[in-house]
C-alpha cells in the first residue's frame, strides 16, 4: 500500500492555531463507519451518541515541559532538546537541534548549569541518549526551565499551557498532548458518568512517532517507535465486562487505540493488566479486537494517525469525511475540531 494514498489537500488557513475559549464548543464531525453517513454537531453532543453500558477508554498522560533550550559547553552553542522518552533513571532519549553540533561526550548547560545533559549514545535523524546530572526534584526543574513542545506547525505562542492539557492529565512522561481529549471538561466526564455510561483510564506516554512524518513510499515498510503504556488490573476487568455484556468500547483518542489493540491482539481479544513498549502500527487491513468506536481530531496527511483512522472507518468514507470537513471549514489538527467514528 502506497503512502501517497493516504494524502489530501488543506488549506493552510483550516490549521487551528489556537484553542477555542470552551472545550466543549468544538465542532464534531459524526461518521458511520458502515454506512459512510455523516452529521455536523457540536463536541457536547457526544453524550448523545453514547449508551448506557458503554466504556470511554481516555488517556491519562500528561505533557511535560519537554522542550529545553541551553548552551554546548565547550563552545556556548544553542543546542535545543526535546525529552522523548525516560529509558530508565536519568537517562532519556531526545530529539536534538542541531544535532550536527552534538556527539557523545558533549555537554549541554540549562539554567545556568542547574540541569546538564551529556550525550551518552547518537543516533540517525538526530536522536541522542542523555544522561542528565541535577540535584533536587527533576519535575520540578523541569516545570521551571522548559517550555511546552507544541507541534511544528502550531505558530502562535500557547498563553495558557492548561490548555495542552487535558483535565483529567495524570501520570507525567508525554512529548505531546492526546488531543482528542482535550474537548473534555469535567463537567462534561460527570455528565457522562451520569448516564450510567463508564469511564477509565490507560496511559500511554506519547513519544517520537506524533513528530515524525512517514519517509518511505510503502507503508509496510514504515517502523514506528516505541511509547510506553499502562493498563490496570481494574481496567482490563471493566472492559472484558463491557465486552460480555454487549457495550460497546469507545477510545479517546489513537493513543488509547494502540493500548487497546495492543493488548487485546496479544491476548486473542481479551484484555489483561499490562505495561511495557508498543510499537504498533494500524493501517487498512488491520482487524480491531478492542475498540468499537473511537473519538479523535483530524490528523495530518499521510500520517500513522491518518492510516489507523482509515483502517476503523474504511479509507473511502474517511477521505470523503475529509472532503467535507475542509469545504465546511472545520478546524484541524492539535487545537481543532473532533470527529466521532462509530
Amino acid at each position: 500500500m502506497k503512502v501517497e494514498e493516504f494524502d489530501y489537500d488543506l488549506p493552510e488557513d483550516l490549521i487551528a492555531q489556537t484553542p477555542l475559549k470552551e472545550r466543549s464548543s468544538s465542532r464534531l464531525l459524526v461518521l458511520d463507519k458502515t454506512t459512510g453517513e455523516i452529521a455536523h454537531r457540536k463536541f457536547y453532543n457526544i453524550i448523545d451518541y453514547l449508551r448506557p453500558g458503554d466504556t470511554l477508554v481516555l488517556n491519562d498522560t500528561k505533557v511535560l515541559p519537554a522542550r529545553l533550550i541551553g548552551e554546548k559547553k565547550e563552545t556556548k552553542a544553542i543546542i535545543e532538546i526535546l525529552l522523548l522518552k525516560n529509558i530508565e533513571k536519568n537517562l532519556w532519549e531526545c530529539l536534538v537541534k542541531p544535532a550536527r553540533r552534538v556527539k557523545i561526550g558533549t555537554i549541554v548547560n540549562f539554567g545556568d548549569g542547574r540541569l546538564v545533559a551529556k550525550c551518552i549514545k547518537e543516533f540517525d535523524n538526530g536522536i541522542r541518549h542523555f544522561e542528565l546530572i541535577y540535584e533536587g526534584i527533576f519535575y520540578e526543574l523541569l516545570e521551571e526551565l522548559g517550555t511546552m513542545p507544541l507541534p511544528p506547525y502550531i505558530h502562535e505562542k500557547l498563553k495558557d499551557d492548561s490548555r495542552y492539557q487535558t483535565v483529567y492529565a495524570k501520570e507525567p512522561g508525554s512529548a505531546a498532548a492526546p488531543t482528542a481529549g482535550l474537548h473534555f471538561t469535567k463537567e462534561l466526564l460527570e455528565k457522562i458518568s451520569e448516564k450510567k455510561i463508564k469511564i477509565c483510564y490507560v496511559t500511554l506516554h506519547v513519544g517520537l512517532g506524533t513528530f515524525r512524518p512517514v519517509n518511505v513510499e510503502k507503508i509496510e515498510d514504515h517502523k514506528m517507535h516505541s511509547e510506553y503504556y499502562i493498563m490496570t488490573k481494574e481496567v482490563a476487568k471493566i472492559l472484558n465486562e463491557t465486552k460480555k455484556q454487549g457495550g460497546r468500547i469507545i477510545s479517546v483518542g489513537t493513543t488509547s487505540t494502540r493500548v487497546l489493540e495492543t493488548i487485546t491482539n496479544k491476548n486473542k481479544g481479551i484484555f489483561k493488566e499490562e505495561s511495557g513498549f508498543t510499537n504498533i502500527f494500524i493501517y487498512p487491513g488491520y482487524q480491531f479486537r478492542g475498540v468499537d468506536a473511537l473519538i479523535t481530531n483530524f490528523h495530518l496527511p499521510k500520517s500513522t494517525l491518518f492510516m489507523l483512522v482509515s483502517a476503523l472507518a474504511k479509507k473511502e468514507n474517511v477521505m470523503s469525511a475529509y472532503k467535507i470537513a475542509i469545504k465546511e471549514k472545520y478546524r484541524f489538527f492539535s487545537f481543532g475540531d473532533a470527529m466521532f467514528i462509530h
